[in-house]
């Protein structure tokens, strides 16, 4: 475990390496799991107030079901989550031309019409965080089989997983955070640019 002040961060997390291979995996990251994705309340409400802008990228029955249930709901192990269709595709995922699912909230940020990029669980998977009373403990848990080709893909590249995810690092924890993660796996585990 590396600790920096009280974020406990798994070795796996510098010690594996990943790139996402959406070309094999096909984004199911955002169909294949037990609930939607993990949000805060916060995230919760901005996607409240987003969500007309990305409406025009859902499916109907993604569209029926938020308008039915809301734009969050609760799940009794991880709290607020993203709505899913019938437990698989989160309601914000849509197909794109490959048949890779693609996330409609990233889809605005990235046109520049939206501030949020999406949800920091996402952003970071698959890396998971866990809350405790006085500590946050950052682990490392792909998919086994579905993260295969991502595993495969950042070993041939040599890119830890932290590396892979600077930028939601920093996003959720600061440049500084980062930079003494990197300081570390660069000065006891031989991790290189």
């Amino acid at each position: 475990m590396i600790a920096i002040d009280n974020i406990l961060v798994s070795d796996e997390v510098v010690e594996k390496q990943f790139v996402c291979n959406l070309d094999k995996c096909k984004g199911g990251c955002c169909v294949d799991g037990d609930t939607g994705a993990p949000i805060t309340q916060e995230e919760a409400g901005i996607i409240e107030d987003i969500y007309p802008h990305i409406k025009h990228l859902l499916s109907p029955r993604a569209i029926d079901l938020v308008e039915d249930e809301g734009t969050h709901t609760f799940d009794d192990e991880y709290g607020l989550v993203t709505p899913t269709l019938d437990g698989g595709i989160c309601v914000y995922g849509y197909y794109d031309e490959k048949g890779i699912v693609k996330c409609a909230i990233e889809h605005v940020y990235k046109e520049g019409k939206i501030d949020f990029k999406k949800p920091i669980s996402c952003h970071l998977f698959p890396i998971r965080i866990t809350e405790y009373e006085s500590f946050e403990a950052v682990n490392y848990e792909p998919r086994e089989s579905l993260c295969k080709p991502a595993c495969k893909l950042g070993q041939s590249l040599k890119v830890p997983v932290y590396q892979f995810l600077k930028e939601p690092l920093i996003r959720k924890y600061g440049e500084e955070f980062y930079e003494a993660l990197d300081a570390t796996a660069k000065a006891h585990f031989g991790i290189e640019e």
